[in-house]
């Protein structure tokens, strides 16, 4: 417990020294980069990550099945997926990748691609490997022969956060970043065993992005140092190797999570792309302000807390995406305990925010439970609700920026002439029963059972700003 007082207190700091250094500072523009589909037109994604339960579960899948999809795709309108995927399955032996695991990925990719999703594929990890302690329940993502310990100590803890300080968790993550001089093949492995993904995805056309490491951890360098250092290295050396078999798919580079999370800058460097043309790498940062990840509420001086971190991490993140190349931004994690007060006031805070950088989302997580959408028996929970709202899926053209409530949608974009393709709106059947009242552009087509409504292209170059509300 007092170490946990320890490093609330320290973060507690370096939050509030981001905060004060970001207030310094103009606020940047909204990003204008998107991803974009195979038509072009600029994505808006909208989903969740699937899921917790594929960490340490023996085929590395998660507790999913294409009917949970189907209610998912009915009841709150989802574009988008970050799927997590493990270095422990798909490298289960040095220089050898399971095929096995990645037809289940593929099969699992398709139930996605049939229903016209997005996917990003997200190499995950918490405290580095389950092999990091005996019980194998502490930790996942990779694989138990690239842990190494060097015969430290990892203890018990009642925060899983905590694991990261014990002595064993920091060598282990030590010898992955080479630090120690004792293991350069490791991220050699990484990069390899990311190539063996990209290989199998480079033609599926629901694959849209890799996200390289979740919540990457320095072990005993932190810091500018270890994001400029290490994990720029990591990332250039993985983008090449992908770079090898697929030209195509975005690479999301993420920042480390200790301090970035907590709205802190970040010190990742670019990453140079070796596809051919423009660049096509994102950057996924994670959002839990400090209150919110030890397990409060977003109230009275909670609240405020909350909400000059995420004013600091909303500059800071375009900040660095802006210093990446003008990075699409995809916010790959976020979320909490929604019986906690004022969360749901908080979750639609995260999504205005978003909203007005100009980007993406994926919510943590679709598992089952307090934090999800439903219960365990499938009871659909409040957290459905207050993310069923109407948002363009796709736009030809240069998005500029949108807005939306549970009944109104606005967003205003610079149409694209080239673009054959129509801008598509998701309407929900809670608050659009009956269809819509669209002004600003016509309507090509309205789909009740898809809940999709198509805009026909505005035949000049000049913005358009689209007002969509309730037929009554």
């Amino acid at each position: 417990m007092r170490r946990s007082r320890m490093l609330a207190a320290v973060v507690g700091a370096l939050v509030l020294v981001g905060g004060v250094g970001a207030a310094l500072r103009a606020a940047p523009a909204p990003s204008t980069a998107f991803l974009t589909d195979d038509a072009g037109r600029a994505l808006i994604l909208n989903g969740f990550n699937t899921a917790s339960s594929a960490k340490i579960a023996p085929d590395g899948m998660p507790t999913f099945t294409e009917a949970d999809l189907d209610r998912e795709h009915t009841d709150m309108g989802t574009n988008f997926v970050r799927f997590l995927i493990s270095w422990r399955s798909v490298e289960p032996e040095p220089g050898v990748y399971s095929q096995e695991y990645l037809d289940r990925v593929a099969e699992r990719v398709g139930w996605y691609a049939e229903r016209g999703y997005s996917v990003m594929l997200d190499m995950h990890q918490d405290v580095y490997s389950s092999a990091v302690t005996p019980s194998g329940q502490n930790g996942n993502g990779a694989p138990a022969w690239a842990t190494y310990l060097d015969g430290l100590p990892v203890g018990d803890n009642d925060m899983w956060e905590m694991y990261y300080l014990e002595p064993g968790v920091m060598r282990v993550f030590d010898n992955f970043w080479n630090t120690t001089g004792a293991h350069p093949e490791l991220t050699d492995h990484y990069a390899n065993a990311w190539r063996a993904v990209a290989e199998r995805f480079a033609d599926s056309p629901a694959v849209v992005a890799y996200d390289l490491m979740n919540e990457p951890y320095g072990g005993t360098l932190q810091g500018p140092s270890f994001e400029a250092g290490p994990l720029t290295a990591l990332y250039q050396k993985t983008s090449d190797a992908i770079r090898t078999v697929d030209q195509d798919t975005w690479v999301c580079v993420a920042p480390q999570a200790m301090g970035t999370n907590w709205g802190t800058p970040s010190g990742l460097r670019a990453v140079a792309d070796a596809r051919d043309g423009e660049q096509r790498i994102a950057y996924c940062p994670h959002i839990y302000p400090l209150p919110m990840d030890l397990g409060g509420g977003y109230t009275g001086s909670s609240r405020a807390q909350v909400d000059a971190t995420i004013d600091a991490w909303r500059g800071n993140t375009l900040r660095t995406a802006a210093a990446l190349g003008n990075a699409p931004i995809i916010l790959g994690e976020f979320g909490l305990d929604t019986t906690l007060p004022g969360a749901l006031d908080y979750v639609e805070r995260i999504y205005d925010t978003a909203r007005a950088m100009g980007a993406g989302v994926s919510y943590w997580s679709r598992d089952p439970g307090p934090w999800g959408p439903y219960e365990a028996d499938g009871t659909e929970r409040n957290l459905a609700a207050t993310l069923d709202k109407p948002y363009p899926r796709a736009i030809a053209g240069s998005p500029l920026e949108w807005s939306a409530g549970a009944d109104r949608l606005e967003f205003s974009y610079v149409p694209n002439l080239s673009i054959t393709a129509p801008t598509e709106v998701y309407l929900p059947a809670r608050t659009f029963p009956h269809g819509a009242n669209v002004e600003g552009v016509h309507v090509a087509n309205w789909n009740p059972d898809t809940r999709i409504l198509t805009l026909r292209a505005p035949d000049t170059r000049q913005p358009a700003t689209v007002t969509v509300t309730p037929r009554r």
